[in-house]
């Protein structure tokens, strides 16, 4: 009785230990399974973040790459508005592409040069007028651009950053030479008179006329009828306005020409 008691208790034991090694190993799985999850889940944000940084890092970087690209445009952008300023007398233009020209003088060679809305273009035969006459009316852009197409046209050019302000066609000289360089040169003392914007006479003592043209170059004194005083000994500086408006008038004056255009305009006391 005794020995069946025991071995019922040791059978009892025996099944309550198995009971609880049962439990420990299906506890023991569970952690290890948690814990596992909740380290993927540890490594998956930290990769999101490495991600989130490093994009942001990269998107950073490319933005200031594209303003650096924006200002070198806009620099170039800027370099292309600078030009030569200055007066080309007696050249002769020639057409290169839409709205941009080339002016040749002997003195200064191949100058390029573009048009505005702005530019004044005046004609005397070849772009717009008539040769005949001592004027010039005013031409477009248009007839400028069909002309010398054609043919090279003789002109006075004056440019401001590149672009031509004024494209004077000169009647005196025969267009299309390519010389650029025919013109009268000496000292004429006599009476000065207007002919057109920027075109004038000067008649010596026999009455015999000689045109000119003057440029921005052209140094203007006068002593009391272009600008000035009469009671002062010193010569004035007068502008090319005051010119003009004297020459409607007529003055007395000394012209210094070198290839038809007038370095200087001084007034006979």
């Amino acid at each position: 009785m005794n020995r069946h008691l025991r071995k019922a208790t040791l059978v009892t034991a025996a099944i309550t230990a198995g009971l609880l090694m049962t439990a420990c190993q299906s506890g023991s799985s569970h952690g290890g399974s948690s814990h596992g999850s909740s380290s993927g889940h540890g490594s998956k944000s930290t990769g999101s973040s490495r991600h989130h940084s490093a994009s942001k890092a990269s998107g950073a970087t490319g933005h200031t790459g594209s303003t650096g690209t924006t200002a070198r445009n806009a620099s170039s952008t800027s370099n292309t508005h600078k030009g030569v300023n200055g007066t080309f007398t007696g050249g002769t233009v020639s057409y290169l592409a839409p709205g941009k020209y080339v002016v040749h003088t002997s003195r200064t060679g191949d100058q390029a040069f573009f048009v505005a809305d702005d530019t004044a273009v005046y004609g005397a035969g070849k772009v717009c007028g008539s040769p005949r006459s001592e004027a010039r009316p005013r031409c477009t852009l248009d007839q400028l651009e069909t002309a010398v197409k054609k043919a090279a046209v003789t002109a006075d050019v004056t440019l401001k950053n590149g672009i031509a302000t004024v494209v004077r066609e000169r009647h005196d000289v025969d267009s299309g030479t390519g010389s650029g360089t025919t013109g009268v040169n000496g000292t004429w003392l006599g009476n000065v008179a207007y002919l057109a914007p920027g075109k004038y006479t000067v008649s010596d003592m026999k009455g015999v006329e000689q045109a000119f043209y003057v440029s921005d170059d052209t140094a203007v004194r006068g002593a009391g009828t272009i600008c000035g005083s009469p009671m002062s000994e010193s010569m004035y500086t007068c502008t090319l306005d005051q010119l003009e408006t004297a020459a409607k008038k007529g003055v007395s004056a000394k012209v210094v020409i070198a290839d038809g255009v007038a370095t200087s305009v001084t007034e006979d006391r």
